[in-house]
């Protein structure tokens, strides 16, 4: 609690600017904090005692702004368990948006498809994850002023903010499927094995982030949306060798799509 607000401190001599919306940009997706009018611009370097994206793909700044009238700050690029760092230096992030004033988070991420009939650049719907294979964030002693001891998880993402989407995909006639993800460790990517028993246990995408973020954003209350975008078919289902290079060309390919999906999303939830 006390590096959150030192953080928090040190962003506030730059800028009072309160967002409404907090954005989380996953691999190759980081284009959209671009289309923000910025209010300020902040580099994860700039602030004392804030983890540092070390990933290709990942810009590793804060975008304050204004997108689509809507106030904003973007995580231009987040930071992972496989880093090294430890699972409280991977959710600060997002403990340090809700404490800006954020009240939404929207989550996106590069994932790879475990559904058969997926196909690369698919966007799928998170109405639920599998966060069981990395520690839990909440571990430790509790701080009662981001959340109590034993949160619900029930209801992870926001049934309202989910409908949003669904409505902006069938506006702009984006095809979106729906689906479980589930998060493992990294950096290596799954075996066919490993794939296929996270098909057995429920999960249609699989990643190296978002779910723990989710966790921690609930236990301070905040309200939750997530959008993945499929860049490879995970192993055993595409003969071809995964790499990170191919999802950050997917994720370009995709870009349009994307970021048409997530303004007119976001623009909409101001409404509910």
């Amino acid at each position: 609690m006390e590096r959150i607000m030192k953080c928090l401190e040190q962003i506030r001599q730059r800028t009072d600017f309160v967002p409404e919306t907090a954005l989380v940009l996953g691999s190759g997706l980081g284009e959209l904090a671009d289309l923000v009018e910025p209010a300020a611009v902040i580099e994860y370097g700039e602030l004392n005692g804030f983890p540092v994206s070390t990933v290709p793909g990942h810009r590793g700044r804060f975008v304050l702004g204004y997108l689509e009238a809507t106030p904003v700050v973007v995580m231009q690029g987040r930071v992972h368990y496989y880093e090294g760092y430890t699972m409280q230096d991977v959710v600060l992030p997002v403990r340090l948006m809700g404490q800006l004033g954020a009240k939404k988070l929207f989550l996106t991420n590069a994932a790879g498809g475990i559904q058969e009939e997926m196909q690369c650049g698919d966007l799928m719907l998170i109405r639920d994850h599998i966060s069981c294979f990395v520690p839990n964030p909440l571990i430790g002693p509790n701080r009662n002023a981001l959340g109590e001891r034993f949160p619900d998880m029930s209801q992870v993402y926001d049934p309202a903010l989910m409908q949003v989407i669904r409505s902006s995909a069938e506006e702009l006639d984006i095809d979106l499927r729906e689906g479980v993800y589930l998060q493992l460790t990294g950096p290596s990517y799954e075996t066919p094995a490993e794939i296929r028993m996270c098909r057995m246990l429920g999960a249609d995408a699989v990643g190296m982030s978002t779910a723990v973020e989710a966790v921690a954003a609930r236990h301070m209350g905040m309200r939750i949306c997530g959008l993945s975008l499929i860049t490879n078919l995970a192993a055993g289902i595409s003969e071809t060798p995964l790499s990170h290079e191919e999802v950050k060309q997917a994720g370009q390919q995709a870009g349009a799509k994307f970021t048409a999906l997530v303004r007119n999303a976001v623009s909409k939830m101001r409404e509910v």
